[in-house]
């Protein structure tokens, strides 16, 4: 007799997906900013602001998602590169010359990334009789993606009210008074790329160009920035467009802005366009007509009421965001409400015990990724989609090591599927110059990509012909590790179309490039060769050290997930099948993980000793999150293994760094390490430093603190709570398989399972009492949980394992189960 199970109680509902509001979801201020990291960020995946919220002189930076720098991948930039891999390899294999390989992996290099850029700024001069300011609030809703500034000054409220409109394409700011006729105010633009102003009719238009090239922020250039480059592609031509609309006031246009007086109620519209035209076109000669994009985007736009427009950009919104809520049940939050969020955000890091802290963040994750990436836009980049610099942090690219991936971690399971599509309209167009990459740089087939990429789909290794250190610009997985998230969207979705059309055909490539890089060894075991851990070194002989060796465990991990995934997806195709059996033999054969002395899992070939102990990549531990290769439910060994390496590198490390490891924890059941971990994400930090060795937190808007920012540990931290609530990687749903003793009390409702589910839950005193789950495939449905719960099956079989009590049913499209724990 079976005597732990659920009750299940089957409900059949519409196929109309839930939509879960959730109050209180606002960052609000007392004081302007001052910083870039005090304004609040809103976007539409292609247009992006940062409001500062000041009083006489606002402050709006801007950004356009497809402004770089540069144009298309330049081809046979180092034509004598594979002739080096026989040497690197014999140095490595025959002889173990980690020095020699070393110096000769650079001259394996190509050319640096390209940069994104920012727009420019708009300045709105307001003038007031008195400087006395009273009342002053500021806010950035993220239920509804609006920013409001609001003040009084001699008696009158002036607000402004912005928001980017995904439906209509343009920023809108309204401006009001208290007062009728009380706003006299200016507007003004500027950039820090090359622009002018100019007038046409009565708008304001700021027409500009981007550089042909920009070097990276860390290179001691002599000449950064490059805007004609005659060899080749000469840089992108952008516009933004700025139109006041009132029905009262006096409104007057000249190259100096745009001048308003004696307005109550007044509409600024703005649009902007670049001449992208795809990675593979020059964006000079070959680009789009900006200016037709931007008047178009305008003219459409400047006929609707500010009703409209709202309404217009909430329905779109709230579509997506609303799927999802995080409820802790606290009751101790709402004694904090009276404080502004970067002073509650201050409280919380001295210990101040404030769920609302980490609802808002988990929630903000969301936010930032429906604001960063949409649809037929650019993929989210190393800040999203905001940036204020001429040479931004790391040029703000694609960094494909981890980071790109990391902003796509909370896609799937917070039921943000859509926001995935950019990142995979960029991997596809990363496999046609990867394919270029793999037979000029290797002599091989299928596609490859390295350390870094932008929009033009770089995927050559960088370094600018041996500048790089080949710990990071050699690094070679980034086209396997993406393919990952190909894979992941048809196990959320199970959209045999994207599978057949889009992820195999990609999959397949670049295992197709990996089963001709793999080499045996003198032991019969396939190893990469050169292979870095990435951005890591070790230490060898008599206190020498190296990057470049054999085989490093983030390899073979990427590789045998690669193959595992491509297998699985041949399978449910039902195609294939000589592909497949190859690859079932090549993974059979590939070096397996090992476990070193310290009882850790091995990050090298060798049980190296490592030279920087507490180093922010845990590269090694992939096939624990991401991946599905370790795992306490299937192999205990590795997984004490896994553990014990995160206790040796420790908790430090900057904000993605700290996000990886609570995703880490997560997999390891371990929900209060995992708390602690998100807790000192959450730490508050002020500073604007660029000094990434003191470590990550998050500044007063909430932004993570790389330093400086980095949008990754935002999506991190929001996936690694998810991972805490719900995991699926193993075709079973388990519920609340990492709860934090925290998290006594709660409710999260709108969550996806692989397998195309659906899942609520809810938990008192730490303990499940119900659950959700709504299939919108159908299909077998496999439940975990680890707490025990009364028996009765129903149209199902229940059972109970050593890792816990499991229910498995068959379901039907578009029927809701709900599940009681008794």
């Amino acid at each position: 007799m079976i005597k732990k199970a659920f009750l299940i109680i089957l409900a059949v509902l519409t196929s109309v997906s839930f939509l879960f509001a959730q109050n209180d979801l606002k960052l609000w201020y007392k004081k302007p900013a001052d910083l870039w990291t005090e304004a609040l960020p809103l976007g539409n995946g292609r247009l992006g602001a940062m409001v500062f919220g000041k009083v006489n002189e606002e402050l709006i930076q801007l950004n356009e998602g497809s402004l770089w720098s540069g144009g298309p991948v330049k081809a046979n930039v180092n034509p004598q590169a594979a002739s080096y891999l026989p040497v690197i390899r014999d140095a490595l294999l025959n002889h173990e010359d980690y020095e020699k390989a070393n110096e000769l992996t650079k001259k394996m290099q190509g050319l640096y990334s390209e940069s994104y850029m920012p727009l420019g700024n708009l300045i709105i001069r307001q003038q007031f009789k008195s400087t006395t300011t009273t009342a002053y609030y500021r806010d950035l809703n993220i239920q509804d993606a609006t920013a409001t500034t609001r003040f009084t000054i001699d008696g009158t409220q002036f607000s402004r009210q912005v928001f980017i409109s995904a439906p209509d394409q343009v920023i809108v700011v309204r401006l009001t008074a208290s007062k009728a006729h009380a706003l006299d105010f200016d507007v003004t633009t500027n950039s820090l790329l090359h622009y002018q102003n100019t007038v046409e009719g009565n708008e304001l238009v700021m027409k500009g160009k981007a550089p042909a090239h920009i070097d990276p922020s860390y290179l001691n250039s002599k000449n950064p920035v490059i805007y004609e480059d005659t060899a080749a592609c000469n840089g992108m031509r952008f516009q933004l467009r700025i139109k006041a609309v009132s029905k009262s006031a006096d409104i007057n246009v000249d190259t100096s802005g745009i001048h308003v007086r004696g307005a109550t109620d007044v509409l600024l519209f703005l649009s902007a366009a670049t001449s992208f035209n795809g990675f593979d076109k020059c964006p000079d000669k070959d680009g789009k007509d900006e200016n037709k994009l931007a008047v178009a985007y305008l003219h459409k736009a400047i006929n609707k009421s500010f009703s409209e427009l709202i309404e217009n950009h909430l329905a779109d919104y709230h579509t997506y965001f609303s799927r999802v809520s995080l409820d802790l049940k606290s009751t101790i939050k709402n004694k904090f409400n009276i404080l502004p969020s970067d002073e509650r955000l201050q409280a919380y890091s001295k210990g101040a015990r404030d769920p609302w802290i980490e609802e808002m963040y988990f929630q903000i994750g969301r936010y930032l990724l429906i604001s960063s990436s949409r649809p037929g836009g650019e993929p989210a980049n190393l800040q999203g989609i905001w940036n204020k610099e001429l040479r931004a942090p790391w040029s703000s690219n694609y960094t494909i090591n981890i980071n790109t991936q990391m902003n796509y971690w909370p896609s799937e399971v917070t039921n943000l599927s859509e926001m995935h599509q950019p990142l995979f309209d960029l991997i596809e167009n990363i496999s046609v110059t990867g394919a270029v990459t793999a037979k000029q740089f290797y002599n091989m087939h299928g596609w490859v990509a390295h350390h870094n990429s932008d929009i033009w789909a770089l995927s050559n290794p960088v370094g600018d012909m041996g500048g790089g250190d080949p710990k990071w610009a050699n690094w070679m997985q980034g086209a396997n590790w993406l393919c990952q998230d190909l894979w992941e969207h048809y196990r959320y979705t199970l959209d045999h179309r994207f599978l057949k059309d889009t992820a195999y055909p990609l999959m397949k490539g670049a295992a197709t490039f990996c089963i001709d890089w793999l080499i045996e060894n003198k032991d019969g075991y396939l190893v990469t060769a050169p292979s870095v851990s990435p951005e890591n070194v070790f230490m060898y002989g008599d206190g020498k050290q190296g990057g470049v060796s054999i085989a490093t465990t983030m390899d073979m991990s990427i590789i045998w997930d690669l193959f595992s995934n491509t297998i699985d997806a041949s399978k449910e195709l039902n195609a294939d099948q000589d592909f497949r059996a190859l690859l079932i033999q090549k993974k059979g054969k590939l070096f397996p993980l090992q476990i070193g002395h310290k009882g850790n899992l091995q990050e090298w070939y060798k049980d190296f000793e490592d030279v920087e102990v507490h180093h922010r990549h845990v590269s090694h531990l992939f096939g624990l999150y991401p991946g599905h290769e370790i795992s306490p439910l299937s192999t205990p060994k590795f997984t004490a293994a896994a553990k014990k390496t995160l206790e040796i590198r420790g908790d430090e490390g900057t904000g993605w760094s700290k996000a990886w490891k609570i995703n880490f924890w997560a997999r390891l059941l371990d929900g209060n390490h995992a708390y602690l971990l998100l807790k000192d994400l959450l730490h508050a930090t002020s500073e604007a430093g660029t000094n990434y060795q003191e470590g990550g937190g998050t500044y007063p808007n909430f932004f993570d603190a790389h330093p400086p920012f980095q949008i990754d540990g935002n999506f991190g931290g929001t996936a690694g709570m998810a991972e805490m609530l719900l995991q699926s990687q193993f075709k079973e749903i388990y519920l609340l398989p990492a709860l934090p003793d925290a998290w006594k009390d709660g409710e999260v409702k709108g969550l996806k399972a692989r397998g195309n589910f659906e899942v609520s839950i809810n938990w008192k005193n730490h303990r499940l009492t119900d659950a959700v789950i709504r299939s919108l495939s159908g299909g077998i449905c496999t439940i975990r949980t680890s707490v025990p719960v009364h028996v009765k099956e129903i149209n199902g079989k229940a059972y109970s394992d050593a890792n816990g009590y499991l229910v498995v049913f068959n379901t039907t499209k578009g029927k809701t189960y709900v599940l009681s724990a008794l």
